[in-house]
């Protein structure tokens, strides 16, 4: 009688108050976690619009300086719609997949999730509300296409950038997102390649993009012919700053939690970030007689973007080599590989995020050894090198050839390029009928 009591009054209790969790294997709602990762929404979108426009439209001149920011809100518009459409589902939908097991779901999800379908304000991932995750992930589809723009800039055609955001998207970057983060069995998992928060799927990804983009479309008129200088350097080191601070919500925001880790992830990248500053002062010394503001900020963002596959997995000191690494690696690209290549990769997309993802991407493979402070125990650096080359060459091979496919499709029927009067008028007033200075 007394035990049956007790269970009937256990039972009266889960009626009266449903949202406790006895069960053992029930996921409940973290709230502090699920407040980062709201907070690094908005550092990721502030990274975004205004910080990569700002950063970008500086370098730009000035007849061109608002067709960069009218691009990229399009693209996030866009680029929203399609992640709640079926991106997202192309994304995290595990359907099918099974660790160490390569299939179709391995490289890419299914659409068992498509427009939301199953999710409510109640369906949690992990800890935090599905769609808090979602929107996190959103954030990211929507930067990176922005990045790869910087490569071609000044020269494209709007309608061309519309249609080449939904196809990249859709075809490129939703099927590299997944085989990075969709779990056991996606493509990068089996393969053991370590890559934290995106050196493969956002830089390398966009820096190859940037680099196809450039080849097919061709140098700006001006190029090599007429200043082309930056309009305004100011508004470039505000948008670096503002890149800096928002990467604390791309890199720390990952850990998808407020724990230890995400503390050893802000830690390392701040310093990479700082490393990366002397590193670009340390080599431009021998090769040019002042220092810059824009090298200063380069020198950030090559720091920020070579510990970004690497910032859960290394210790302090592995992240300070990564970015001084990784930014003198990207001096170099810009200064001498970008010349010797005669690529008008406008903005250094390739130099700085195709160049830095790789570095970055390689290091995360030596310095993750807990005997270089790392936190991976017994790494075996061969086996581990030959992933992280593995993870890199996938990543170059299918973004080269999709991105260079729909360049030549967008090319065969709406064009690419703007006409000699419209690049020369400048796309603000030609494009958007706009002018950012009157």
């Amino acid at each position: 009688m007394i035990s049956r009591s007790v269970s009937n009054l256990f039972s009266l209790l889960l009626l009266l108050f449903p949202s406790w969790s006895f069960a053992a294997d029930t996921a409940t709602l973290n709230p502090v976690s699920t407040a980062w990762v709201m907070t690094s929404i908005v550092f990721v979108m502030i990274m975004f619009i205004p910080g990569l426009a700002l950063f970008y439209g500086g370098m730009l001149r000035s007849k061109n300086v608002l067709s960069i920011c009218t691009q990229f809100f399009a693209f996030a518009g866009i680029v929203g719609l399609l992640w709640i459409f079926f991106a997202y589902s192309m994304v995290v939908d595990t359907t099918g997949m099974q660790e160490g097991v390569f299939n179709l779901s391995s490289f890419v999800g299914g659409f068992d999730k498509a427009f939301m379908h199953g999710i409510t304000d109640q369906t949690l991932m992990g800890d935090i509300p599905e769609f808090v995750t979602c929107v996190f992930g959103m954030t990211f589809a929507m930067i990176t296409p922005a990045i790869v723009v910087g490569g071609y800039a000044e020269r494209m055609k709007f309608s061309a950038m519309v249609l080449f955001v939904i196809l990249w998207t859709t075809l490129v970057y939703a099927p590299l997102a997944h085989m990075v983060w969709g779990g056991p069995g996606s493509a990068m998992h089996n393969w053991g390649v370590l890559d934290f928060a995106g050196g493969t799927a956002v830089h390398i990804n966009s820096g190859i993009a940037a680099l196809v983009g450039a080849l097919i479309i061709g140098k700006r008129k001006d190029w090599k012919t007429r200043n082309i200088a930056p309009h305004n350097l100011v508004y470039t080191f505000i948008g670096a700053g503002l890149l800096w601070a928002g990467w604390f919500g791309f890199n720390v925001g990952s850990a998808l939690a407020a724990n230890n880790s995400a503390g050893l992830i802000l830690i390392n990248t701040q310093v990479a970030a700082c490393a990366g500053i002397v590193g670009w002062m340390i080599i431009a010394k021998f090769h040019v007689t002042h220092t810059s503001s824009l090298g200063l900020a380069s020198g950030a963002i090559a720091g920020l973007v070579g510990i970004t596959p690497a910032a859960a997995y290394v210790g302090i000191l592995g992240a300070t080599a990564i970015g001084l690494m990784t930014s003198m690696c990207c001096f170099y690209a810009v200064t001498h590989l970008k010349h010797r290549l005669d690529i008008d990769d406008s903005l250094d997309v390739f130099a700085l995020h195709g160049i830095g993802g790789i570095v970055g991407g390689v290091l995360t493979g030596i310095f993750a050894s807990s005997a270089l402070g790392g936190n991976i125990i017994d790494l075996n650096y061969g086996t581990q090198f030959i992933a992280q080359i593995i993870g890199i060459l996938v990543t170059v091979v299918y973004s080269g050839i999709l991105t260079w496919g729909i360049f030549k499709l967008i090319d065969a029927t709406i064009g690419l390029r703007v006409s000699n009067e419209q690049e020369e008028k400048g796309l603000d007033l030609s494009d958007h009928n706009e002018q950012a200075y009157n």
